[in-house]
């Protein structure tokens, strides 16, 4: 095993006439079938790199977290090593993969709590289904130079450094992890990537949380989110780069929190 030990369960979900195998697990109250934190990972993420946060945010709030590895990491079903993932990926996970894992396992109109990718993914969903509401940390509706440089960065560690070998600890299939994301970020077609318009439909509660020294983006991200969601609100964390859930903990964990059950069913 990838994570030291733990056994997880496994949804089985069909998307583009494939059957994928999506690890999964419980953590916090008892599970139901609404007010579910449901964590969506970063690019290069799973349920193990999410470490103890949603466990211990959701036994703090006494909240019932759904926590999975998306297609491509984790334990659950890897990339094909000739699949490139389109400049696209996002919405295909929000809008065709999230819908079918949810009726699987029994989740409606959950809250979303996503990090990087995972919070575009939340945002993208949001605007399209039922959600109860979203925490956005560290989303990215466009690219920038800074998004490329740091990316680009990741390539090298990647290919000539110790990022494959510490990744292996948390993945299967390593480089199906990093080159879906890698991969599609880097393309050419990528760089026309835009999806304010698309989050303009959302209609439920927002919290987006950034790092001011976020390596991956700047405070431009969120104010964007801002200018189309005017009633979001918005914490914006010193001394904290792209991950608050490592950088921060305390602070995220709190005020996220006070934001779910202030607005909770």
């Amino acid at each position: 095993m990838s994570d030291g030990g733990r056994e997880p369960a496994f949804a089985r979900v069909d998307w583009k006439g494939r059957e994928l195998r999506l690890e999964y697990e419980w953590v916090g109250a008892a599970r139901t079938a609404t007010n579910v934190i449901v964590f969506l990972h970063e690019g290069l993420g799973s349920i193990s790199m999410w470490r103890d946060f949603p466990s211990t945010f959701c036994d703090r709030h006494g909240l019932a977290g759904f926590v999975f590895s998306r297609y491509g990491y984790g334990r659950s079903t890897p990339k094909p090593p000739g699949e490139r993932w389109g400049a696209d990926f996002m919405a295909e996970q929000a809008n065709d993969v999230l819908p079918a894992l949810f009726a699987a396992v029994g989740i409606e109109r959950p809250w979303l709590f996503g990090h990087s990718d995972g919070a575009t993914i939340a945002l993208l969903y949001a605007a399209q289904y039922p959600a109860a509401g979203v925490v956005a940390v560290a989303p990215h509706l466009f690219v920038e130079d800074v998004s490329i440089a740091s990316i680009e960065a990741a390539r090298t560690a990647f290919e000539s450094g110790d990022l494959r070998r510490g990744m292996a600890k948390y993945h299967d299939d390593p480089d199906s992890a990093f080159r879906g994301w890698n991969d599609a970020w880097l393309s050419p077609e990528f760089r026309a990537w835009n999806v304010e318009a698309e989050i303009a439909q959302v209609a439920c509660p927002v919290l987006v949380v950034q790092g001011e020294k976020d390596e991956y983006g700047t405070l431009a991200q969120i104010r964007a989110i801002v200018r189309r969601l005017p009633k979001t609100r918005l914490l914006v964390l010193a001394d904290c780069g792209h991950s608050p859930h490592r950088d921060q903990p305390e602070i995220l964990a709190r005020e996220a929190g006070r934001f779910i059950l202030e607005h909770i069913d």
